[in-house]
């Protein structure tokens, strides 16, 4: 080993390195501050490993040769968006952790048409006064669902929370034990109706629940029958609940609104193409509810938004209300939003163009001739050691939704001799544009339900990336 000194002294100069001519141009197209921060970053890290003595004289000449290369890496990375696009393998469609529903390419050129120009956000172009912005999507909600008065905001969460505040706060809601489920992230039903200043009556057991119990606990203090759709799991065996119009019915009797949280809001009824049975936002609204709140970006497949429909008088309470302010929603989520909503005055139209919509109804036929076109693809890159076929499989519909349901697949299954799944599921989770997979039994799964034909070349060259650097790391 070679002295520190003589090992530090072979350490480049910041000014040398800014000299240097790749380095130069890089500083004419990135901000030189971030470039000299990050050759200052390099520099420190090669005299902590001299330091350490954890660096030979071969070693060290070795990292020093590539030093601008290494440099213009990790400025590019440094430069890259923290939020970026991902392929999703996994088979899961509404998938929270990477986005949730995706929005269609002619939808997203209106909304940066909307959002690159000014528009008529708030503006009556009729009489050129100051309008509203829920004027742009209230009648088409109202359209499709069949309800008098409609509102969005951010999110269900928020759409549950305005709901209560404006109707029961200070007061009771009965809720069946049954349904003081946890809608994500640790939000529940119960700490939702805490907030919102409401105090919840949970009535029944976690598996069964009667009228009986909603009409026993109705008094002078009680605001509304509240009502959760399940949709995130499943009770199954010996259960009973009560229905949405025996429901309705007992607060008609006793003058009191009924609540429901759909959350997923179906807008179509998907048992037709094969799907299990999800109650429809439509359904609820013929049953006489008074409030039904649903997700925009879940089996609606489109923005994230709290959509809040029902009898006029109550939305009407809840336009006015403080809180709707602080809810409400941008330029970007209506004009998605109402696009959206456009697709479904056709139900074949909304099944064809609204990608969660699409995902969902996919054809095995389909599915199969994806998985072979990507066999091929990948197929030609010969890399040495990946063992890959067609396989059967089940994707899932995510988002809290339909829990049990398991929709058949295609897909990619890889296994290598030399690599370990879990590098190789790390190595693709690394690559320039991220490859998100599932594992199952030591074999990587890539899912064609949830991959476009256009990322079919990147997977491919996404293998052989980290079948490259598995190679080099070999090498050394």
């Amino acid at each position: 080993m070679n002295s520190d000194t003589n090992l530090y002294s072979k350490l480049p100069k910041v000014d040398q390195i800014l000299a240097n001519e790749k380095i130069n141009e890089l500083s004419k197209n990135s901000p030189r501050e971030t470039v000299t921060e990050i050759i200052r970053e390099v520099l420190s890290e090669l005299r902590e490993l001299i330091s350490n003595k954890r660096v030979t004289l071969e070693e060290l000449d070795y990292r020093i040769d590539s030093i601008i290369e290494d440099i213009e890496y990790r400025v590019k990375i440094s430069l890259r968006p923290r939020l970026r696009k991902v392929i999703n393998g996994t088979g899961v469609v509404v998938h929270t952790n990477l986005g949730r529903s995706l929005i269609n390419e002619e939808i997203m050129d209106y909304v940066t048409e909307i959002g690159s120009n000014y528009n008529n956000l708030e503006f009556n172009l009729e009489n050129g006064t100051r309008g509203s912005r829920y004027s742009h999507i209230e009648d088409i909600i109202c359209k499709i669902t069949g309800a008098e008065a409609a509102l969005v905001v951010n999110n269900n969460a928020a759409a549950v929370v305005l709901v209560l505040s404006s109707i029961a706060k200070g007061k009771e809601v009965i809720v069946s034990r049954g349904e003081l489920v946890e809608i994500g992230g640790s939000f529940r039903i119960p700490e939702v109706m805490e907030q919102s200043g409401a105090t919840l009556v949970d009535v029944g057991t976690t598996n069964k629940t009667h009228l009986l119990d909603y009409k026993k606990f109705i008094g002078e203090n009680t605001a509304a029958l509240m009502k959760v759709h399940t949709s995130n799991y499943r009770i199954l065996g010996f259960t009973e609940s009560v229905t949405l119009e025996e429901l309705v019915d007992l607060g008609s009797k006793s003058d009191l609104p009924v609540i429901e949280d759909l959350g997923s809001g179906v807008l179509i009824d998907l048992s037709k193409y094969g799907l299990q049975y999800e109650p429809t936002v439509q359904e609820s609204i013929r049953a006489g509810v008074d409030v039904v709140t649903f997700s925009g970006d879940k089996l609606l497949g489109g923005p994230q938004a709290g959509i809040i429909i029902g009898n006029k008088k109550y939305i009407d309470m809840m336009k006015k209300h403080p809180l709707n302010r602080a809810f409400r929603v941008d330029k970007f989520t209506i004009s998605a939003l109402e696009a959206t909503l456009r697709l479904y005055l056709s139900e074949d139209t909304a099944i064809n163009k609204i990608p969660t919509l699409r995902m969902l109804t996919m054809s095995q036929k389909e599915l199969a001739s994806k998985a072979e076109k990507l066999f091929f693809e990948i197929e030609q890159k010969s890399l040495d050691g990946l063992t890959l076929r067609i396989a059967d499989d089940y994707s899932q519909v995510g988002g809290g939704s339909m829990p049990l349901e398991q929709i058949p697949t295609k897909c990619i299954m890889l296994h290598s001799d030399e690599i370990s799944v879990t590098l190789l599921e790390k190595g693709l989770r690394s690559y320039n544009v991220p490859i998100i997979t599932r594992i199952f039994k030591d074999r990587l799964y890539i899912d064609l339900r949830t991959v476009e034909e256009y990322d079919f070349d990147a997977i491919a060259e996404g293998l052989k990336y980290v079948f490259d650097i598995f190679s080099k790391e070999c090498s050394k």
